[in-house]
């Protein structure tokens, strides 16, 4: 119930004040396990990718943000969960590889931080950790547009990733964070090209 409401919520506030529009919703499947990996601009993102689907969105979100009596709780029931950044945080994975195998949807940046500049960096070998450890659909997303009031931002959701032949070679998680990259990369070379 708090979710949805603060997806309402969300909404109202990124059509109103940043123009929001979502392209590519079709790509997320309606059942099963998935990862949406995207670039990382703002920590705005999340609400972005999360407000105009269906179904709901767990992320990850530094721990320290857990600790207000208030906001870690309201943070939890809107679908974040923590992780300790800059380590290996065998919590934050398990509970990932969790949400997964209960057919939810989990929203990765595989980049770690938010990036300063309009490029995409190379990825933590998180997200190719999560697919491995699942059957889950990859989907890329990029999103375009800085959080500006009354400037357009927009979330676009791309095709799945393939992933069958990495899986079946035992890729190492890097490389297959690296193939989900360059999906991305290519998601955005598509955007920008359609909107020249």
């Amino acid at each position: 119930m708090i979710y949805r409401i603060g997806q309402f919520i969300c909404r109202i506030v990124l059509s109103m004040v940043f123009f929001a529009k979502i392209e590519g919703k079709e790509h997320i499947p309606a059942n099963g396990p998935v990862i949406i990996c995207s670039n990382h601009k703002s920590n705005f993102d999340p609400p972005l990718l999360g407000s105009y689907i269906k179904r709901p969105l767990r992320f990850m979100a530094k721990e320290e943000l857990f600790t207000s009596k208030w906001f870690g709780p309201l943070i939890t029931k809107l679908g974040a969960f923590p992780v300790k950044r800059g380590t290996g945080d065998r919590g934050a994975l398990r509970k990932g590889t969790q949400i997964l195998r209960d057919n939810e949807v989990l929203l990765l940046f595989p980049e770690g931080n938010r990036s300063k500049t309009e490029e995409i960096e190379d990825g933590l070998a998180g997200a190719g950790y999560f697919a491995l450890k699942s059957s889950a659909t990859v989907i890329p997303a990029y999103i375009k547009g800085k959080y500006k009031p009354f400037r357009r931002v927009t979330a676009f959701y791309g095709p799945p990733v393939p992933l069958d032949d990495l899986r079946n070679e035992k890729a190492s998680s890097q490389e297959v964070t690296d193939h989900i990259m360059t999906h991305i990369r290519m998601l955005r070379d598509d955007v920008e090209e359609n909107n020249r």
